[in-house]
C-alpha cells in the first residue's frame, strides 16, 4: 500500500493526498494551528478510515452468510490523549444495522469477528484506545 501526501502551499496547513488506488483526499487543520477548517482534520480520517473499515466487514460477512443486510452505519466517538502524542484512548462505535429479519446475535457476530480478527484500522488503534460496541438494528 502507498500514499503520497502533498502540502497545498504556504499560506495554510492543507494537505492533498494521493492514494495507491488513484485516489485524492484533502485534510486540513484548525484555524488555531494555521489551517482554513476546508477539510476533515487528519486524525478524523483516521477515525473516517477505522469505521469504514469495520462497516464494510459487517456488511461482507453478513452478506456472506445470506442475510438480508440493506443498510449499515457506524457512529464513532473518539477521546484523545490530553497531551502529544494525542492517541486516541477510547473509541465508542454504534453500528445501526438494517434489513429483513436480521438476528442481533448474527450481527453482533459479524461486529465482534470485525473488530477481533478481520479490521486492521481497528485492531490498530485498539493498542491505544478501549475499543467498545454497540448495535442497533432497523426492520426494513
Amino acid at each position: 500500500m502507498e500514499c503520497t501526501i502533498n502540502w497545498m502551499g504556504a499560506d495554510g496547513m492543507a494537505f492533498v493526498a494521493q492514494t495507491g488506488s488513484g485516489h485524492m483526499l484533502t485534510m486540513d487543520g484548525a484555524p488555531q494551528g494555521g489551517g482554513h477548517n476546508l477539510a476533515p482534520r487528519p486524525m478524523e480520517t483516521v477515525l473516517a478510515g477505522t469505521g469504514g473499515c469495520t462497516a464494510y466487514d459487517v456488511v461482507l460477512i453478513l452478506k456472506r452468510g445470506r442475510h438480508d443486510v440493506r443498510g449499515c452505519q457506524v457512529q464513532l466517538k473518539a477521546e484523545r490523549a490530553e497531551e502529544d502524542p494525542k492517541v486516541f484512548t477510547a473509541i465508542h462505535m454504534h453500528f445501526v444495522v438494517s434489513g429483513r429479519g436480521l438476528k442481533q446475535e448474527a450481527v453482533e457476530r459479524a461486529v465482534a469477528l470485525s473488530h477481533e480478527k478481520y479490521c486492521s484500522a481497528s485492531i490498530m488503534l485498539g493498542k491505544t484506545a478501549a475499543m467498545t460496541t454497540s448495535v442497533e438494528l432497523v426492520e426494513v
